[in-house]
């Protein structure tokens, strides 16, 4: 997926989330969300280095982007049960 449309999506949820968010709920989540960030610059970093490889290489290093994607996704679902966690003990 698209980051562009990830970090839309991300600030559209952010946006409604915010109506009736717990201050510490939505910390948490903007955390796990710079932290996904981060970690699909590294895996776009990985997919861009793999365009430029050939063979096995290219083929390692798309392997690992695709891991540092599953781990970006995980790190931003784990922020938002999280911060569900928080909302729902706050109310």
């Amino acid at each position: 997926m698209n980051i562009a449309f990830k970090a839309l999506a991300v600030a559209a949820f952010a946006a409604l989330a915010a109506c009736n968010s717990n201050p510490a709920a939505e910390n948490v989540e903007n955390a796990a969300e710079n932290a996904a960030d981060s970690i699909e610059a590294q895996a776009d970093a990985l997919g861009e280095a793999a365009d430029n490889a050939v063979g096995a290489t290219a083929d390692a290093l798309e392997n690992q982007a695709d891991a540092l994607e599953a781990q970006a996704d995980a790190v931003e679902d784990a922020g938002e049960a999280k911060a569900d966690a928080i909302e729902a003990n706050s109310n």
